[in-house]
């Protein structure tokens, strides 16, 4: 019977070891795992798009994340292929403020936690409400290609899709999310605050209207970028697709001279039409303080930057 009983474990081990196999794999030599990336218990991501999304790609390979090195380590989510946000409800008193995120990654991944998950963790404890993006990732926007050694803009920006039509859902159910409908703000991170410009400036649908939720307006009440990039083109010329006038919201930027990813003439660049167009802007510079320091950065004077943010959404009537 004791041998019986002895075999059934070693069994059960085998079938617990199999079951892991199937779940973690490899990739680049780092530790990942299928099934994408889900947030934390007690929230709920859904779908963005009532069925497929537009200009779906066909076959795409799996969503799965990867704890990525640097930064401390951070959660990288790749192969996005099925858009989704996740609500966070403010912790402290609501103000009837809400935040879209948008992470970084170079339009080629997601740091899901250290340009996400943590900023919400943020924005919910000044009393906003915030909404965390999981944009189609890669290729779904303006990238950088290993291969080709260039830069590729792609005919269907499928990033930005996501970031209007997350925007006009967000404002549809500013009564279920007891917010503002006219103070819905994003911040973004890297190829976020690409998208934050963006959106901040290209208000006609880049898709086909698939719902009465799409007549909604996809412009931002507020934009706030951090060390944004993809604005800055060959020549240190500001990307012509997008054009600022006086439609596009009060804009927060920030970056660092030392940023090694993306120069500062994405945020100079910008600034400076957004003053031709005589938007209120305020820009913050920093000697130091690097690319993708999230909220993780606490030896630098830039650390101090959600409290500047928190003054510029009072001083705007945000907050």
């Amino acid at each position: 019977m004791s041998q019986d009983i002895q075999t059934c474990e070693i069994i059960l081990w085998i079938a617990r070891l199999a079951t892991v196999a199937l779940i973690f794999f490899s990739i680049d030599n780092k530790l990942a795992w299928a099934g994408g990336w889900q947030p934390a218990s007690g929230q709920v991501q859904i779908p963005i798009w009532p069925g497929s999304a537009p200009d779906a790609i066909s076959a795409p390979n799996q969503e799965s994340v990867q704890l990525a090195k640097g930064h401390g380590g951070w959660t990288q989510v790749n192969d996005v292929s099925m858009p989704t946000m996740t609500v966070y409800a403010p912790k402290a008193p609501g103000t009837g403020a809400a935040v879209v995120v948008f992470p970084g990654g170079g339009f080629r991944v997601l740091a899901m936690d250290l340009e996400g998950t943590e900023i919400c963790d943020w924005l919910t404890s000044q009393g906003i409400t915030c909404v965390l993006l999981k944009y189609r990732v890669p290729g779904g926007n303006h990238y950088w290609d290993d291969k080709c050694q260039c830069a590729i803009t792609p005919k269907v920006p499928r990033a930005l899709q996501d970031a209007q039509r997350t925007i006009r859902l967000v404002r549809s159910k500013a009564r279920e999310l007891s917010i503002d409908p006219g103070k819905i703000g994003v911040i973004g991170f890297s190829a976020g605050g690409y998208l934050v410009a963006q959106t901040s400036n290209i208000f006609a649908s880049t898709y086909k209207p698939v719902d009465a939720i799409d007549k909604l307006s996809s412009r931002p009440d507020f934009a706030i970028a951090l060390y944004p990039g993809h604005l800055c083109r060959a020549g240190e010329k500001f990307d012509a697709s997008i054009r600022v006038t006086k439609q596009t919201p009060p804009t927060f930027l920030l970056q660092a001279w030392d940023d090694p990813v993306d120069p500062i003439c994405n945020s100079t660049l910008y600034a400076r039409e957004l003053d031709r167009a005589g938007v209120p802007a305020e820009v913050h510079l920093f000697a130091k303080g690097g690319h993708a320091f999230g909220l993780r950065d606490k030896d630098h004077p830039i650390s101090s930057w959600p409290s500047l943010v928190e003054n510029w959404l009072k001083d705007i009537g945000m907050l």
